[in-house]
């Protein structure tokens, strides 16, 4: 049984100086590369569910909690369930109970003041059920309506102020990253995460990270990153197996030999991000 809560994964990272992988799943066959990868890497990750996804699947948490739950029980990596890009309320409430130990609350559209005031909230009531809450000031990038331009960054200050006001326990920050992705061309501030670290005094998060190279990764993880959220590059490996798959076989109409393929190129994925993210 290796289901552990991400609060103590983020720990031990932070704890040996590494990051802590975070992968976006959205299918079945997400969550099993994840599991997967994570066994042939040796790592910690995080099974990691969006607002969206929830959504795709019929907006019932509890069905897609039990799936994770029973694959990250029988998986010998350490895996943690999290739930990502949370707005609505009712979800939050949902995931103590759906066995989430920890949320991602994002109400960064807001003006700074509402999002202090419905950050804060949620903070207390996840603590009051035993959630790590992660929070976003300002946006990342890369989202319809995002309100970032490529050269917006996290001010330290008022980074410093917001998780003071809100008592969030990790900070996703934008430093150079941006949502969704597909080349890896990012190049991230490292000066000012290190800046941010000093500042905030919790855990950095960084969303956006399929678009960062390996190398800028690693650079980030040693200035102060400790959370890396991989979701497009996932979503990108999957897509490219299909589309080959059905390219090769025209006529096949078996849905388990093209996402077999394609759950086999995610799971090189994670082994990649995974095995990056453990080199200096």
């Amino acid at each position: 049984m290796t289901l552990v809560a991400c609060a103590e994964l983020l720990r031990d990272a932070g704890a040996a100086g590494r990051a802590l992988a975070a992968f976006n799943v959205i299918t079945l066959e997400h969550a099993q590369a994840v599991a997967a990868g994570a066994d042939a890497a040796g790592a910690p990750a995080v099974l990691q569910v969006s607002q969206n996804a929830v959504a795709h699947h019929g907006g019932r948490l509890a069905p897609l909690a039990a799936a994770l739950t029973a694959l990250a029980r029988e998986a010998r990596a350490p895996l943690a369930l999290h739930l990502d890009h949370v707005t609505s309320e009712a979800l939050l409430r949902a995931a103590p109970a759906a066995g989430f130990g920890s949320v991602m609350f994002d109400a960064s559209a807001l003006p700074y003041a509402e999002n202090v005031r419905a950050t804060a909230a949620a903070v207390r009531f996840g603590h009051r059920h035993g959630l790590l809450v992660e929070a976003e000031l300002g946006r990342i990038g890369g989202k319809p309506g995002d309100a970032h331009t490529p050269g917006v960054r996290t001010d330290p200050a008022e980074a410093a102020g917001f998780v003071g006001d809100t008592g969030v326990d990790a900070l996703a920050v934008a430093v150079g990253s941006s949502h969704a992705m597909t080349e890896r061309t990012a190049a991230l501030d490292h000066g000012l995460i290190a800046r941010l670290r000093t500042a905030v005094g919790v855990p950095l998060v960084l969303h956006g990270s399929s678009g960062v190279p390996d190398g800028e990764l690693r650079r980030g993880v040693a200035a102060g990153l400790t959370k890396i959220n991989v979701g497009t590059a996932l979503n990108a490996a999957l897509t490219r197996a299909v589309r080959a798959h059905l390219a090769a076989d025209p006529d096949g109409v078996d849905p388990r030999r093209y996402l077999a393929a394609g759950r086999t190129a995610m799971t090189a994925t994670v082994v990649r991000f995974l095995r990056a993210l453990a080199t200096g």
